[in-house]
């Protein structure tokens, strides 16, 4: 099975283009303001409309009102919402969009349990536990606390980059995998040959 690639955190067109011409499948736009890669609505809009077929477009928010989120649908198309931080399912599902549900990896967590509760989410995205924070931390989840055998698709993410990924590939066997900070020069300014050099780890993983 390939496994599919997200790179999160988009705030440049020209990162958002190089990715989509190294093949990665979707790209996530950040719409939590506290976020360091936060990106405006306006820029957002930009980006989505010039990317190319076949590439989804993934909207993240962290607790927002519904009324951000519908502002932000209201003005940008996009194909799949993210969601980081205590929703609950149906609030996950109030916009009749496909979503999926973020999850920090963190002890005393039912994976399983937790992904009965969201199973009508497009897949869990499992990512790093840090106190306080949302992601984009750069730290890595337990991999080893991943159960095998999950009821909806898992995208791995948390602390991955163009050394570890290909291991985090093979423990895990995702359905997908996302990263952020792993692929940057700055926050929210992609490195393009970081992002080759992804590609290939994932690539090489898949063999």
């Amino acid at each position: 099975m390939r496994v599919r690639v997200k790179i999160c955190g988009v705030t440049r067109l020209e990162d958002a283009l190089e990715a989509a011409r190294l093949g990665a499948d979707a790209l996530g736009f950040v719409f939590h303001p506290a976020s360091p890669r936060f990106v405006s609505t306006d820029r957002a809009a930009e980006i989505v409309a010039a990317l190319p077929p076949f590439v989804t477009s993934v909207g993240l928010f962290v607790n927002a009102d519904a009324a951000l989120v519908e502002s932000v649908l209201d003005e940008i198309p996009l194909d799949l919402l993210q969601f980081h931080g205590a929703e609950t399912p149906a609030e996950c599902a109030r916009f009749g969009k496909p979503w999926i549900k973020a999850l920090a990896v963190a002890p005393g967590v039912d994976l399983l349990q937790s992904a009965t509760d969201f199973r009508g989410g497009r897949g869990l995205l499992l990512d790093a536990f840090v106190p306080g924070s949302h992601g984009g931390t750069g730290r890595t989840a337990d991999w080893s606390s991943i159960p095998g055998r999950m009821p909806v698709p898992v995208i791995l993410a948390g602390g991955l980059h163009p050394g570890n990924v290909g291991a985090a590939i093979r423990t895990v066997r995702p359905w997908g995998v996302d990263v952020s900070s792993g692929v940057e020069r700055d926050k929210g300014v992609k490195d393009h040959q970081e992002l080759a050099a992804f590609m290939e780890g994932v690539r090489d993983a898949d063999v």
